[in-house]
């Protein structure tokens, strides 16, 4: 199961990992490379709107424990968990991007191996430019 990525998320995302001192990489920036690498890479247009991407809410479930959060995807320096914004450099961020609403995904968290059921995906439908 490959993520979709659009191509300005992708930009955004190596550029972020790029520019990442290296002395500040994290395991999980490496598992964010290694999911952009295998990742399908769509131009912003043909990205489905029920598919998280940066800025994207959604709403996601532990199919084990059943717990629900709702939460939006942001760069780190936006990331604030007080407003239920998480970084795309989180290990839940790093499962989730580029998944699509109804997918359930099984990731490594640092509570263990989670199977994590996507409910709900809001974002704003990108504009065509002319």
């Amino acid at each position: 199961m490959k993520p979709t990525i659009s191509e300005t998320d992708y930009k955004t995302i190596y550029s972020l990992i790029q520019d990442m001192p290296a002395s500040q990489r994290t395991k999980e920036m490496g598992q964010l490379q290694k999911e952009l690498d295998s990742a399908k890479k769509v131009a912003d247009e043909n990205i489905g709107t029920d598919v998280i991407r940066l800025n994207s809410y959604f709403e996601v479930k532990d199919v084990g424990t059943g717990k629900t959060l709702q939460l939006t995807l942001v760069m780190p320096k936006m990331a604030d968990l007080s407003q239920q914004k998480i970084s795309i450099l989180s290990p839940l961020g790093v499962a989730l991007i580029g998944f699509s609403e109804g997918m359930i995904v099984e990731w490594l968290l640092p509570g263990g191996l989670k199977n994590l059921q996507i409910l709900k995906v809001g974002n704003e439908v990108p504009t065509v430019k002319s």
